[in-house]
């Protein structure tokens, strides 16, 4: 298989940590695919119309893309258990999306002050990204702390992603401030060689 990857991606992590976690990743064939909605990979879109990483290149031929799916594909082709049984499922799915909900904000959040001509930034469309991802944190320090502590699942990974982007595009916002289960859990899964092995650079 081929996995078209950004290193700094936060949904091309959630992918690599779980190739890592399930003894997948000498299945895979990385190939570096790097663009901006503005200047995309050459090419690309023909593997992915939505010229997005991550996008997963099936032994057949057939192209996966979107995070979330490939992350499922990936579970299913060995039955690793990450997104749990019968109506446990739903729990870690809602984390995981979760997870992914706090990554597009964030991204917005960069694309407003990486892409966007500096006359033309909205601050107040970047502080509304940042509330919801301050209110999507919340929710997970007074409610999901448990699942965070759950054996290891897709819902742990996409949060774990999504902090990870947040210390690397917005460390300045102190995302760890108030919200000290969520930082001590999240000082443990970072130490996991998954997570080492992925760190954006």
């Amino acid at each position: 298989m081929k996995l078209h990857h950004s290193p700094t991606s936060p949904y091309v992590r959630k992918v690599m940590v779980i190739l890592h976690e399930t003894g997948q990743l000498n299945d895979v064939e990385l190939v570096t695919t790097s663009g901006t909605p503005l200047d995309p990979a050459d090419g690309f879109a023909a593997v992915n119309p939505l010229t997005k990483v991550p996008a997963l290149v099936r032994e057949d031929g057939g192209a996966i893309y979107d995070s979330r799916i490939i992350c499922r594909y990936l579970d299913a082709r060995v039955n690793a258990g990450l997104y749990g049984l019968g109506d446990a499922t739903w729990d870690i799915q809602v984390l995981e999306a979760t997870g992914e909900g706090i990554i597009d904000a964030a991204l917005l959040m960069a694309y407003e002050w990486r892409l966007r001509p500096e006359e033309l930034r909205f601050e107040a469309w970047s502080e509304g990204q940042w509330d919801k991802i301050a209110a999507a944190l919340d929710v997970i320090e007074s409610r999901w702390i448990a699942h965070l502590h759950a054996p290891l699942n897709a819902g742990q990974i996409a949060v774990a992603a999504a902090l990870g982007y947040l210390d690397l595009r917005n460390a300045d916002r102190n995302w760890r401030e108030g919200r000290p289960e969520l930082a001590a859990w999240y000082e443990t899964f970072a130490a996991r060689p998954s997570m080492m092995a992925t760190v954006p650079g």
